[in-house]
């Protein structure tokens, strides 16, 4: 058991010991059937504060050999899964927050290193038996100790786009981390399954298009993840039963992700205002209106009608398909809109290729960022 390989099961414990936990077990009957497969790498990115950390929490828990999670998992809906057992605490795990390692280094290449040599101890420590070549060369010794052990790798990384959100502009940084997780991961037999949470996308780099061997789960699509992704009606209707919080205004203010036909609502602030006994503006507290209001205020064609539009309560079709899956490759009002999307700040539905401000607690955070941004006066009824 270590810190990044095979660690133990205390985060999601955490987690399930909390006075609101909702069961999102059922993920990893999805996640079991890619196992091994070619379809073994997954991306999910979903907006800040919507429960990304938990889902990889929860799946280090399932498949980490480091620990025993059977009484941890015993109670949740995953358990009555036929494959439930077949895998639980099966496999070398390997957890990486990526933010834990951004001030490791004066440069990327020093921070890679870093997460490189961090790796082998943990490796040489546990399988010091095996009679590696060079235990200096991170991808040698995976696939070494792959072929001795027969028991393959499970990658859990979080926040794996801070680097595009911490260093927009730096076009070399971001070509090395791709090209440091292309040759960790892609075509690798070592590898059982990949599975990185982050706000955004992969980043689109032509022949970088960068880790094309990944099934991407979005907020523009988000295949058969919807009802992993926040909390659902159902769901919500019993914490609203449990807590005496009147249903109708709840979805009011916290409802309104509609993804592939399932309504999504933040977990953050239907968790908030559950314990609290009120509702707020908990999910946009945790960052000022300032970030939304660059956006917004970009001169893009007829980017302000579109705001203005749907702060009236209107929806606005969008091409999402040429957004670049970074945050300073801006080229039209699509591709700023299609950002708000992955940000949380707009619903996209799939089918009708439209965008709307989604609940009553986000369009008060686009009238926070126009008040005094010099727009034209707009009265809503």
């Amino acid at each position: 058991m270590g810190i990044y390989l095979n660690p133990d099961n205390i985060d999601f414990k955490i987690a399930v010991n909390s006075e609101i936990y909702v069961d999102k077990s059922m993920m990893i009957k999805c996640i079991n059937q890619v196992l091994c497969t070619e379809q073994r790498y997954i991306c999910v990115s979903r907006p800040r504060r919507f429960g990304k950390s938990m889902a990889l929490n929860m799946l280090t828990a399932y498949y980490s050999k480091g620990c025993d999670s059977h009484e941890l998992f015993s109670g949740l809906k995953i358990s009555s899964e036929t494959t439930y057992k077949e895998h639980l605490n099966k496999y070398n795990v390997i957890r990486l927050n990526m933010t834990d390692f951004m001030s490791r280094g004066n440069s990327i290449e020093e921070m890679l290193d870093y997460i490189s040599r961090r790796l082998l101890h943990e490796l040489k420590k546990s399988f010091g038996d095996v009679d590696c070549f060079d235990w200096s060369d991170l991808i040698s010794v995976l696939e070494e100790v792959f072929a001795e052990k027969s028991i393959p790798f499970v990658f859990v990384i979080d926040e794996w786009d801070c680097i595009f959100r911490m260093h927009k502009h730096d076009f070399k940084a971001q070509t090395v981390y791709l090209n440091f997780l292309r040759d960790l991961l892609k075509n690798k037999s070592y590898v059982a399954l990949t599975y990185m949470t982050g706000i955004l996308p992969i980043k689109k780099y032509g022949e970088h298009s960068a880790l094309n061997m990944f099934t991407e789960i979005s907020m523009t699509d988000i295949r058969e993840y919807a009802e992993f992704t926040g909390f659902t009606q159902n769901e919500v209707e019993v914490l609203c039963q449990k807590y005496g919080m009147p249903f109708e205004e709840t979805r009011r203010w916290y409802d309104g992700y509609n993804l592939r036909g399932v309504s999504v609502y933040n977990p953050r602030s239907v968790v908030m205002s559950m314990t609290g006994g009120y509702f707020s503006n908990y999910w946009t507290s945790t960052e000022t209106y300032e970030a939304l209001k660059i956006y917004i205020e970009m001169n893009f064609d007829s980017l302000r009608e579109k705001i203005i539009r749907m702060i009236a309560g209107e929806s606005v079709k969008i091409n999402t398909g040429k957004f670049q899956n970074d945050m300073t490759t801006f080229k039209s009002s699509d591709d700023v809109l299609t950002l708000l999307v992955h940000l949380g700040y707009l619903s996209y539905d799939f089918d009708s290729a439209k965008v709307c401000i989604p609940n009553s607690e986000v369009h008060q955070e686009f009238i926070n960022s126009i008040e005094d941004g010099g727009w034209e006066l707009v009265r809503f009824g």
